[in-house]
């Protein structure tokens, strides 16, 4: 098992839902950092959605409305990690136009 650590962004993300990270074929993912950031001078709210590939019903949020103040971060995964496996993604949405930044670190085995 070939084992590849990533870092993934996504910039300026809005208010449609924006796939921030799906995990590739024949691959399993250990989710170890997710980062949210506000670029605006304003507050916005953002939402992360956990899309299970293989059962719709069972897509859930991490994050649900949360508030992110002018200029401020928010780390979802500090300390703790997410499984994730083929197909699966980490969706993200602002409730402002072009305001938010995401990183999403991982570790994926092949």
């Amino acid at each position: 098992m070939a084992n590849t650590f990533k870092s993934i962004t996504k910039a300026s993300v809005g208010t449609s839902t924006t796939d921030a990270y799906t995990v590739a074929a024949g691959t399993t993912t250990v989710v170890i950092g997710l980062v949210l950031s506000n670029r605006t001078g304003d507050q916005i709210t953002a939402d992360v959605i956990l899309n299970k590939a293989n059962v719709s019903a069972d897509d859930v949020y991490l994050i649900r409305s949360l508030p992110l103040p002018n200029g401020s971060a928010f780390e979802y995964i500090s300390g703790s990690k997410l499984i994730m496996e083929t197909g699966d993604k980490i969706q993200v949405l602002s409730n402002t136009a072009s305001s938010l930044d995401v990183t999403v670190s991982v570790l994926e085995q092949t």
